[in-house]
């Protein structure tokens, strides 16, 4: 429970507002810009005013399939400034720059215990809101940050770093995390389904774990995008029959490992036979439940290995905050488009239907201004 302060909050330098604008979400397909109340602090917790908050897959795929209640607000991949800060929060001040993860796993579960953090019941309590049932909350002016992220779940931003650079920190972790998960040993070929953010992310981190990397998409324009981040071996599948490139491209075998990195489940079958007998197949973005069809002898007989990978690992957090930080991507090269807070609807539906000029959508809410100290 919050520990109620005054509000406004004010000072000499700046008034935290009693309002504030947030994208809500009512219902399935059901975003409304409107007027709600600036979260209120309490004890060991933060009030983050946003700069940036990227649009994930997930935030997207809930509002269209209508899956959460309603009332809302969504947005995770948040980047911005300290606000306020409740009694006995010793490592920030107002004014810091930060990020924030909106999970963090207890540590001493079951789940815990075996290293699958996101099944942790803690972890999946969302610990960043804009008011309303906690959802992330990053589409709006100001977030409130509880007290378990606070504890270790908040990286301070550098100077010299963008706001717009270290929100990709949160997204960066996730996946690591897949990479981890999929085992990439030096030498290996490894096929990249999709080229939006994610799937050059995913493609990337590949490489740099020895990988002969492989990429394909529909859009050609997002195949050129990945070359500009090295990843010149591409498939325009659009043009070509992807299982056969693959197999042309490994001497008739199939790649070592498959990432499937765009949502919904009908590129799942594809991707298990672009794999070679004894391969790998992660599915990374297929996050909706329901029935799909796979071949199990695929399983079985040929000894594929079918893995997941959901969500971020606290213990790849100082990892992912220091390859975002130190640059070793540039992530602003992949925004493809910049909304203002009051036009979040307009960046949704952008976001929810890509285009092939379109990236990664952010929101940003942005001002000048100044905070306090509770």
């Amino acid at each position: 429970m919050a520990v109620a302060t005054s509000s406004p909050i004010s000072d000499s330098r700046r008034v935290v507002p009693a309002t504030m604008q947030a994208a809500v979400y009512r219902g399935k397909d059901d975003v409304r810009m409107e007027t709600v109340p600036v979260p209120k602090i309490g004890r060991g917790e933060l009030l983050v005013r946003v700069h940036t908050c990227g649009i994930c897959g997930t935030d997207l795929k809930k509002i269209n399939t209508g899956s959460h209640s309603a009332p809302r607000v969504f947005g995770h991949e948040t980047a911005g400034v300290v606000a306020a800060v409740g009694q006995g929060v010793g490592r920030f001040n107002v004014g810091d720059r930060v990020m924030m993860f909106h999970h963090i796993p207890c540590g001493e579960c079951y789940y815990c215990q075996h290293k699958v953090f996101a099944q942790c019941p803690v972890y999946k309590k969302v610990g960043c809101t804009a008011g309303f049932e906690a959802s992330g909350g990053g589409f709006a002016e100001y977030v409130r940050v509880m007290d378990w992220i606070v504890a270790r779940g908040v990286e301070r931003i550098p100077d010299g770093v963008s706001f717009e650079q270290a929100s990709f920190t949160e997204p960066v972790n996730t996946c690591m995390k897949g990479i981890e998960t999929l085992h990439v040993v030096h030498g290996e070929t490894v096929l990249v389904i999709g080229q939006g953010p994610i799937g050059i992310i995913l493609a990337v981190l590949a490489k740099q774990a020895g990988g002969l990397v492989i990429t394909s998409d529909l859009f050609p324009q997002r195949l050129t995008i990945s070359k500009g981040f090295g990843l010149e071996v591409c498939i325009d599948a659009s043009q070509a029959d992807l299982v056969q490139q693959v197999r042309e491209l490994t001497q008739g075998r199939g790649a070592d490992g498959v990432i499937l990195a765009v949502g919904g489940n009908s590129l799942i079958r594809p991707a298990m036979d672009a794999a070679r007998p004894g391969g790998r197949i992660l599915l990374f973005a297929q996050t909706v439940r329901g029935e799909t069809t796979i071949d199990p002898a695929a399983v079985c007989v040929d000894e594929k290995s079918l893995m997941g990978s959901y969500s971020a690992s606290v213990d790849l957090q100082r990892e992912s905050a220091d390859f975002v930080f130190g640059r070793q991507m540039d992530f602003e090269r992949l925004i493809s488009h910049r909304f203002p807070l009051e036009h979040a609807v307009e960046a949704l539906k952008l976001a929810a239907q890509p285009q092939p000029d379109s990236l990664k959508v952010v929101i940003q809410p942005g001002g000048r201004w100044e905070g306090h100290r509770l």
